[in-house]
């Protein structure tokens, strides 16, 4: 993008001239305000996706989108500040040169990577829960540059195989030791990805590291599958994996972090919001009756139940018929200015109260009712491992997918709070606010 601005100053003004305006007139400053502005814009529009990459009319529309956002933010930010204004001319020609070079720089990608021949060839070896979806993950994104060539599995189980080519004939493959290298060599693997439900006595441990010696990669699924989809898979998860594995060591410092920067930007958060505090308290209390602070129960680090505090957004007595019950697309029971604080996230203000007493921190897995609690850990096997941190406003699973109002939702939300768990970290805490701030903007997830 930067270059295309310096292309289009060369255009427009000549070289001797572009070189003037660029050392001398801030030039390179504004172009990259202008580039960071766009780079923004496309992360806000979900251009890094993947799956609005392989869609080539989705793509120019959100490009379409993109520039027209940019031109708006640059208007008011050069009205602001006029020094930083690019001319309307390099701008222009530097605009239509990103248009066209993301477009065709996208395609490439796409085509280049559409190529199975350039892919790793991969072998999944183990058939274990985990290793339908692992495969089904690695089909759906072939960015990731990965080509499950077959599937091995034990001696007197039945063979999986996905093979893009037409495969060799004869007996199915076994995990037999001479069929496995055979297999290495026929189908030219690159990467070997260990999916078995239980390990141990049936791991080929030494050929694995003889392959391993000539340059195969070796990889445990779980890790991969974890890598690949942001959350770790409990159906395969063994207490074991939980226990070595690398992630799950909270550092003192980090604790010592989170709790300072949650009370920092609950202190900002509840000083910026004090003037809109009296204009929602007034749009509910004259839209319908009942208190304006809505108390909850909820179950805090290592199970400690505290009262969380939020805007009330239902009817008063909503649950006095029904008892809890999870929130819906559409629900009855959320008021008319309910529905518009929801939808903007201003419900959750008081939220920053909790924070600023330690009941939650900024960050961290949603905070759960006593009762759903009750019923989810007799459901769903590690339920309680969410509860060994301070629950968060915002958090990995409430940015990866959304409310939950149901058991398979809670399921599902349960292995994104534990990769979060696992891979706590500051780089991965302001991943989660630009994401929440994207989410607030879009207006997505909300009920």
């Amino acid at each position: 993008m930067t270059l295309a601005f310096v292309s289009a100053a060369v255009v427009r003004l000549g070289a001797s001239d572009a070189v003037v305006m660029l050392r001398y007139e801030q030039g390179f400053i504004k172009i990259i305000v202008v580039s960071a502005a766009i780079i923004i814009s496309m992360y806000y529009f979900d251009l890094y996706d993947s799956s609005i990459l392989r869609s080539r009319p989705e793509n120019l529309t959100r490009l379409i989108q993109v520039l027209g956002t940019v031109c708006v933010f640059l208007a008011i930010l050069y009205y602001l500040y006029p020094p930083l204004e690019l001319g309307r001319g390099v701008f222009a020609i530097g605009a239509s040169l990103v248009g066209i070079t993301l477009l065709l720089w996208r395609r490439l990608f796409v085509a280049i990577n559409s190529q199975s021949d350039l892919a790793e060839r991969t072998l999944l070896f183990g058939d274990g829960p985990l290793a339908v979806p692992l495969m089904r993950e690695i089909e759906r994104r072939p960015e990731l540059g990965l080509r499950i060539v077959s599937q091995i599995v034990l001696p007197n189980n039945e063979v999986t195989q996905t093979n893009s080519e037409s495969e060799p004939e004869g007996r199915p493959l076994t995990a037999a030791d001479e069929d496995l290298f055979r297999a290495v060599r026929t189908y030219r693997v690159n990467r070997i990805l260990v999916a078995f439900g239980d390990r141990r006595g049936k791991l080929p441990v030494e050929h694995l590291l003889t392959l391993k010696s000539r340059g195969v990669r070796i990889q445990d699924g779980t890790d991969v599958y974890e890598s690949i989809t942001g959350k770790v898979p409990i159906e395969s998860l063994r207490l074991g994996w939980l226990l070595f594995s690398s992630g799950f060591c909270i550092s003192r410092f980090l604790l010592i972090y989170k709790r300072v920067t949650s009370v920092l930007i609950s202190i900002l958060g509840l000083l910026v919001s004090l003037p809109l505090v009296p204009l929602v308290a007034l749009a509910i209390k004259l839209t319908s009756e009942g208190p304006i602070f809505y108390r909850q129960k909820r179950v805090g680090r290592n199970g400690t139940v505290f009262e969380c505090y939020k805007f009330r957004t239902m009817y008063a007595d909503a649950e006095a018929d029904s008892g809890p019950t999870w929130a819906s697309d559409d629900d009855p029971r959320v008021t008319t200015v309910g529905r518009l604080l929801r939808m903007s996230r201003l419900d959750e203000i008081p939220q920053l109260w909790n924070v600023l007493r330690g009941d939650m921190s900024f960050v961290g897995p949603r905070p759960e009712r006593p009762e759903f609690v009750e019923r989810l850990s007799q459901v769903i096997s590690h339920y309680h491992l969410r509860h060994i941190v301070r629950p968060g406003i915002t958090g990995w699973a409430q940015i990866r997918y959304g409310y939950g109002s149901s058991v398979k939702d809670a399921k599902e939300k349960i292995q994104y709070d534990l990769f979060y768990i696992k891979n706590m970290s500051y780089g991965l805490d302001l991943l989660i606010v630009f994401e929440t701030i994207k989410t607030i903007v879009l207006g997505r997830g909300a009920r």
